[in-house]
């Protein structure tokens, strides 16, 4: 065995002078020339030929060692060599695991055709997409490629996202160092779709995209390998803002204010909204038909309902919004437990109760057919909160009344209930 690793050594040595390197020699130079032979660095056997910190003497202590096969010859790009020969990871992934699986329930709406236009002319057009949570800006995307047989590799991206997450690293395989190609590499490699999800979440690492989104290709320097785009590749980056501040920003926790030069690479910005009352309406029986649980009625107040609380909010009377992905929850939840009212309470529950009771009695006003039960008293009376008030305005009748006038009375209930309550969570406009 200590015959064995000082053959190793030797080996690494004649390879580090063959290729001209320093004597001293830095370790990670022999650390990549040891990789280059497909051995390891071992520090323990190199540890007679420490002379300082990180370096070692690669001085011909065994002349009569045969220099390696492998060894590169003293040429002036031999550093560049060697960190080419770093061994990489193969990712053999089949085609049809990239293309984005078909949804049976979706209804094309919005920027569908837009995006198709832009995935079909084949070229490089980078496109930034932005709207409210749940609006289907990620879905649009894959959906599309789903319709055109493309891949599409999908990043989300928070604040911790970096280089070596989106580019690339090094990573441990079976005791071996090894570079491993990240996901934008890959889908520049294959000509596949990148999304960069939540873009908006990014931190200032994101910059290292800049060359990828000149469609120029990039170079990665810690292999020195340089990436150029196969035909067919795009990037989308979704986001909830323009990445720019205000626009609702406060909503989205964590969203950052992007540099100004990285959102100029994108080629344009679309801005989607919610699907209309009419389209909404398809998806959400598009739904309930997935779910076995097809309820004409209950959709048509459902989006009625959704489509008051959007008007609501975009008037200042509410700080919360039902989007589309809310209205398939709760069709989920109605599949489940097939009661109107319990399906629209479970899903509402994640707001303040405030909120969720003004919902729920504002629900009760659109359908006719339900009466929402008054939640249980508690123990420890508790001040009067935005809910009581606005329970307390709303008249005992059920008979449905227009949107407008509905939406009228919402704020007006929440209006009157902001005045009363000191520290309610409602802002109106004036």
């Amino acid at each position: 065995m200590r015959a064995k690793t000082a053959e190793t050594v030797t080996l690494i040595c004649n390879a580090a002078r063959a290729a001209s390197l320093p004597n001293p020699c830095r370790r990670d130079d022999l650390v990549r020339v040891a990789a280059s032979l497909s051995v390891n660095f071992n520090d323990a056997a190199f540890a007679s030929r420490k002379v300082g910190r990180g370096e070692f003497d690669i001085s011909d202590t065994n002349p009569t060692a045969p220099a390696p096969q492998e060894a590169l010859e003293a040429t002036p790009d031999s550093t560049y060599n060697l960190a080419r020969n770093v061994e990489s990871v193969e990712h053999k992934i089949d085609h049809a695991d990239l293309v984005p699986a078909k949804i049976g329930s979706y209804i094309p709406f919005g920027n569908f055709d837009i995006v198709k236009k832009i995935v079909k002319q084949g070229g490089f057009f980078p496109t930034y997409i932005t709207g409210l949570s749940g609006n289907g800006k990620t879905t649009m995307i894959e959906q599309v490629c789903n319709e055109m047989n493309r891949e599409c590799i999908r990043v989300n991206i928070t604040a911790q996202t970096d280089e070596d997450d989106l580019l690339g690293g090094f990573r441990l395989v079976n005791g071996e160092t090894v570079w491993q190609d990240g996901p934008v590499v890959i889908a520049m490699q294959r000509g596949a779709i990148l999304i960069l999800d939540e873009v908006d979440l990014a931190s200032h690492k994101i910059m290292c995209l800049q060359p990828v989104l000149e469609g120029r290709g990039i170079y990665l320097k810690k292999v020195n390998r340089k990436v150029l785009p196969s035909a067919g590749f795009n990037v989308f980056a979704t986001a909830n803002t323009k990445g720019q501040g205000g626009d609702n920003s406060e909503r989205f926790a964590g969203t950052t204010i992007l540099n100004e030069a990285f959102l100029e690479r994108f080629r344009i910005t679309i801005e989607q909204d919610y699907p209309p009352i009419a389209v909404e309406k398809k998806i959400v029986k598009a739904i309930m038909r997935e779910c076995d649980a097809v309820d004409d009625v209950y959709a048509d107040a459902l989006c009625k309902w959704a489509d008051i609380i959007r008007k609501s909010y975009r008037d200042g009377a509410t700080t919360e919004m039902i989007s589309t992905r809310r209205l398939e929850h709760i069709v989920h939840a109605f599949g489940i437990f097939k009661d109107r009212v319990e399906a629209i309470r479970y899903c509402v529950a994640r707001f303040p109760a405030d909120v969720r009771d003004a919902f729920l009695s504002l629900y009760e006003k659109i359908d006719a057919t339900v009466v929402v039960k008054q939640a249980e008293p508690e123990a420890t009376p508790a001040p009067a909160t935005t809910s009581a008030k606005v329970n307390a305005e709303i008249p005992a009748t059920t008979t449905p009344t227009s949107v407008d006038s509905l939406m009228a009375e919402i704020k007006a209930m929440m209006d009157n209930a902001v005045n009363q309550s000191n520290g309610a969570s409602y802002a109106l406009n004036a």
